[in-house]
């Protein structure tokens, strides 16, 4: 049985198994579409061949979901609750880009197949580009958003908004199945506020200003920060660079 993340796209197979046997047959999937005059279920048959198949190394839906859309239904997107077997990656490196290279390569040398990783966090001009790398976990190994958010505001308590300057960053690992490796990165500008705006997002996203949106990240609604954020701009690098390693016929 696949897992959530893989199996996103194959949500009909359990009601229409006869159906779905057919499709795969021939090289297509099942489409369920509802019309709306009747309410009733249409079935319709599309040809989607995958011509890649690409690991993301998290267990995050959400982020699997992201780049399904950026890399469209030709791809299929495997995550890691698909290799229960991969541990965890150790990330010792001290930068993004290092670390989000450690996670990929790990996962790839399991998997044998295209690989992604991630890694991201907020760099403070002022606090030489902390909290950085350690942006999780901030305040602690165990702490959560509230206790990061809460040291951030205390170390710059008596820095004036001229100097509260900010940048989140993000770092995508690109390791293919030979163990050739690209990264790519992506960054927001902005600020530190003196005070947490908004409740969308999460981190130390209500403490940021962007200057893209001019509002907080905690204002914004998700596509809104979808389309400035650092992690979509590595992504969207990534997914070039992958659509070049593959034969559109």
């Amino acid at each position: 049985r696949a897992s959530p993340c893989h199996g996103e796209g194959r949500e009909f197979e359990s009601r229409f198994p006869l159906a779905v046997q057919w499709g795969a047959a021939k090289g297509m999937v099942v489409v369920v579409k509802k019309q709306s005059a009747f309410g009733c279920r249409l079935l319709f048959f599309e040809e989607r061949r995958v011509i890649m198949q690409i690991l993301l190394a998290t267990t995050n839906n959400g982020k699997v979901r992201e780049l399904k859309e950026m890399l469209g239904e030709r791809f299929e997107i495997f995550c890691l609750k698909d290799f229960p077997q991969i541990t965890p990656a150790a990330e010792d490196g001290t930068t993004f880009a290092e670390n989000a290279l450690k996670k990929a390569t790990h996962a790839a040398q399991f998997a044998q197949m295209w690989t992604l990783a991630d890694d991201s966090g907020l760099a403070v001009d002022i606090l030489d580009g902390a909290p950085g790398i350690y942006s999780a976990r901030f305040a602690g190994e165990d702490s959560n958003d509230n206790a990061n958010n809460a040291k951030l505001l205390h170390l710059l308590q008596d820095v004036p908004q001229e100097k509260r300057t900010a940048r989140f960053i993000s770092a995508v690992a690109v390791v293919s199945p030979n163990g050739e490796t690209k990264i790519f990165e992506g960054t927001c500008e902005g600020r530190i506020l003196f005070n947490a705006e908004g409740s969308e997002g999460f981190g130390y996203d209500p403490l940021f200003y962007s200057d893209d949106l001019q509002k907080s990240f905690g204002t914004a609604s998700f596509a809104e920060k979808n389309a400035v954020s650092h992690r979509s701009r590595a992504m969207e690098q990534a997914c070039a660079y992958l659509k070049t390693k593959i034969n559109f016929k």
